[in-house]
């Protein structure tokens, strides 16, 4: 009798559901359904179609809630709230496959030049894009997602130098402030600088005061090289009766 009931008891915990898996080589037993082979604890994420015609995070925000009919936890930071997003129509995804996929496509690679007192002088290399991430390691419905934009960094400020430069010959020759000047603006101008040196024309010694940085400052000493006054080579006296240069005594 007592045979009977332990066959029993062992076909009764065979049936059972949720049962155990088999030990796995690091000693940990997991927990699986023998109907689904499935962890019973496991979230399944809720499947929705999207036709998103672009716009802010709050706004994608907005589309998604609409459209899996639940709310979307979402912090987006001030400074990243106007970001445009592209449009977007897929179907039968999840939102960490949608943020997955934006992040995909917003991801590029920025070489920017980087500057010292003597202008370029190397490459750096930036990953810039936006994502939405989570601290979640198991995401469900409810996880909190975190707006975040990856750019550029500022470069600091850079070094500017004071510099001099005399213009009376320049006058002299019939140029005007005014055409030095102008001369100098068009070439920042041309060169793409969105700021520019400060200048300003002393009267008294005729003297062009100028305060930036070094690289931009050499567009007026490229300028003024341009401009300087045609030097005209003396002619020699010529001695009347025989027409060769007349001799001087020192």
């Amino acid at each position: 009798m007592k045979k009977i009931i332990c066959i029993v008891t062992s076909l009764s915990v065979l049936n059972l559901t949720p049962v155990l898996s088999q030990e796995s080589a690091a000693g940990t037993v997991h927990i699986v359904d023998s109907a689904t082979g499935q962890s019973p604890n496991k979230t399944e994420l809720t499947k929705f179609n999207l036709d998103f015609s672009g716009g802010k995070p709050g706004q994608l925000v907005a589309a998604i809630q609409k459209a899996t009919g639940k709310p979307l936890n979402v912090i987006i930071m001030d400074k990243d709230a106007d970001v445009q997003l592209p449009p977007v129509k897929l179907n039968n995804i999840t939102v960490p496959n949608l943020f997955e996929a934006l992040k995909a496509i917003s991801t590029k690679t920025e070489y920017v030049p980087i500057l010292n007192s003597s202008g370029f002088t190397s490459t750096a290399t930036f990953t810039t894009g936006y994502e939405f991430t989570t601290l979640d390691r198991s995401v469900n419905d409810n996880s909190i997602w975190f707006f975040h934009v990856s750019g550029v960094p500022s470069q600091p400020a850079r070094e500017k130098v004071c510099r001099f430069y005399q213009l009376a010959s320049y006058l002299d020759s019939g140029l005007t402030v005014n055409d030095i000047t102008t001369a100098i603006e068009t070439g920042w101008k041309m060169q793409g600088y969105t700021t520019t040196p400060e200048i300003s024309y002393h009267k008294e010694t005729k003297l062009l005061i100028a305060v930036g940085e070094p690289d931009k400052l050499a567009i007026i000493d490229a300028a003024l090289k341009a401009l300087e006054p045609a030097k005209v080579k003396p002619v020699p006296a010529i001695e009347p009766n025989t027409g060769l240069p007349l001799k001087t005594v020192n």
